[in-house]
């Protein structure tokens, strides 16, 4: 007697896929190979679906970034307790920030496009522009010493940020191109870079971001 033959397979639908694994499997591209490399379609290929059925869930590209930095914020930020005084205030608030995108420095690169932003993070600015008011500054003139906080941030994040992208990519233990030109720096024309040559390197890798922060902030106070 002849077996029954097997049933045959039918093909079912793609898997459904929710924005929680949208986000992550986004934020996991991004992570291991930057924003430049994160598409509709490989994030589609990558969580097993269609581009179709991702927009579902996101409209296009921008909105999908927008999730991710909210993802992010809501995941890292947390609100710390505002000192009374409003300059602390200011440095409490801006040290939460750096802190925050340290950890995760490709969201520096997308923050700085201007017109991209975490709704999540808006308390945090919040205190600084309240805190740069109650020092004595215009509304006006508190917007722009919070971008120049704003700057000061992002630009230590994604100098320090590159910087530790190009040691990782070095493969071999030939000086620098500036530890060359520092070591033979003539002290007659460049006294004071001759002095602490040996120890720029190890001088510029120090931590120093409150520190500038807190400069930055007397200084926009003064000039009030």
């Amino acid at each position: 007697m002849s077996q029954p033959s097997a049933p045959r397979k039918t093909r079912g639908r793609p898997p459904r896929i929710s924005r929680e694994d949208v986000v992550a499997t986004a934020r996991r591209i991004v992570d291991e190979d930057g924003v430049d490399r994160l598409t509709m379609r490989r994030l589609a290929t990558e969580i097993g679906s269609t581009p179709m059925a991702l927009y579902h869930h996101v409209r296009n590209k921008e909105e999908l970034l927008l999730l991710l930095l909210d993802d992010h914020a809501e995941r890292t930020l947390r609100r710390p307790e505002p000192p009374a005084h409003p300059r602390e205030r200011i440095i409490v608030a801006a040290a939460a920030i750096h802190e925050a995108l340290a950890a995760c420095p490709w969201i520096v690169e997308v923050l700085t496009a201007d017109d991209l932003m975490s709704a999540s993070a808006l308390w945090f600015v919040e205190q600084i522009v309240d805190g740069l008011v109650e020092c004595g500054l215009t509304p006006e003139r508190a917007v722009h010493g919070y971008r120049a906080i704003w700057y000061y941030t992002a630009g230590e994040i994604v100098v320090r940020a590159t910087a530790a992208r190009r040691r990782a990519a070095t493969d071999d233990d030939r000086a620098t191109y500036r530890e060359r030109v520092f070591a033979d720096l003539d002290p007659d024309e460049l006294p004071r870079l001759a002095h602490v040559a040996d120890n720029w390197a190890p001088l510029t890798a120090e931590d120093t971001y409150l520190d500038g922060l807190r400069a930055l902030v007397d200084g926009l106070l003064v000039s009030r």
